[in-house]
Order: C-alpha cells, then sequence, then structure tokens
C-alpha cells in the first residue's frame, strides 16, 4: 500500500489495518470505500475531537455577537421560541 494514499478498499483495509493505523497515528486521514463508495473514515482521534469543539466555541461567539441577549433568562429564550 503506497504511504501518501488517502482511499483504501474495505478488502485492502482489512489486510493492512496495522499499516493504516500507523498512518493515522502520524497524522493521515484516510477513507474507506466499499465499491467505490466512502463507508469509513480513518482519523486520529484527538484530532476530530479538537476539531468539533473549536467549530462549535466559534459558533458560541458568533451567535453570541449576532444575538444580543443581556437580561434575558434562559426561560424567557425559551418562552419566546414558542410563540
Amino acid at each position: 500500500m503506497k504511504a501518501s494514499a488517502s482511499t483504501v478498499g474495505a478488502f485492502e483495509a482489512k489486510n493492512t489495518f496495522s499499516e493504516l493505523l500507523e498512518q493515522v497515528s502520524c497524522g493521515a486521514e484516510i477513507t474507506i470505500t466499499n465499491h467505490d463508495r466512502p463507508v469509513a473514515w480513518l482519523v486520529p482521534a484527538s484530532a476530530s475531537r479538537r476539531k468539533e469543539r473549536t467549530k462549535a466555541a466559534a459558533e458560541l461567539r458568533a451567535m453570541s455577537e449576532r444575538y444580543s441577549l443581556k437580561g434575558l433568562s434562559v426561560r424567557d429564550l425559551m418562552a419566546e421560541g414558542r410563540r
């Protein structure tokens, strides 16, 4: 298997799983396909969670800048959403 491959078939992934894990541990992201359709994505565990947290924090900051929520409680916001 090529070291630069980012897409592998399911059969090849099964036969070279240890090698794929080694590449992923070095930061590679690998798509596994079945009959040329993507079915799974191997990514470093810490990287995917870090990206999710960073994205969520950025979205919360943007939302707080868009909407002035000063003086409103969660209960007020819930009631407003039901109207």
